[in-house]
């Protein structure tokens, strides 16, 4: 009798381990729906992200371009005659031009050219004074406005050349 009450207990102290073949294709297919749900959300945030950056850059470019602009209204910059005060390229506004009348200070007003994140080369629209509005060529003369040469969609539903 006594063997007996010890090969009941042994049973019951030995817990079952493993899953079910059931409940490993039911844990599967709810890690698929999870795993499935996140994929797009993180490639909305990649696409954000890519956005926010081209945001910045045309802001940067912008603003260095009003600060040449100022610069050349207060006749602290040599201008060409007809550029309307504003730089000839964007490679002027990164390697500097003699600032106040002294040929030995220069003043930048870009770091450098940032790459368009959405082309993923440093090349730029350019549009002049003299140009229209919405135009996709460049007189060559001077640089008005900087715009991303992409021709792709953004999440709001706009094209990137029009930002």
């Amino acid at each position: 009798m006594r063997c007996h009450r010890l090969r009941f207990r042994n049973r019951n102290i030995l817990p079952q381990s493993g899953l079910t073949l059931l409940e490993l294709i039911i844990a599967s297919a709810i890690l698929l729906i999870l795993a499935s749900a996140a994929l797009p959300v993180f490639k909305f945030t990649v696409i954000r992200a890519k956005e926010y950056e081209l945001r910045r850059d045309l802001r940067e470019m912008r603003n260095a371009i009003n600060l040449y602009k100022d610069a050349a209204d207060m006749n602290l910059v040599r201008v060409k005659v007809g550029s309307e005060g504003y730089p000839p390229d964007l490679e002027t506004l990164v390697k500097g031009v003699p600032f106040s009348g002294d040929l030995t200070k220069k003043r930048r007003f870009l770091r450098h050219i940032p790459i368009d994140p959405m082309t993923g080369r440093a090349e730029w629209g350019l549009r002049g004074v003299q140009d229209d509005p919405d135009s996709t060529s460049w007189n060559g003369e001077n640089v008005f406005d900087v715009y991303s040469k992409s021709q792709g969609t953004a999440l709001d539903g706009t094209k990137y050349s029009d930002w």
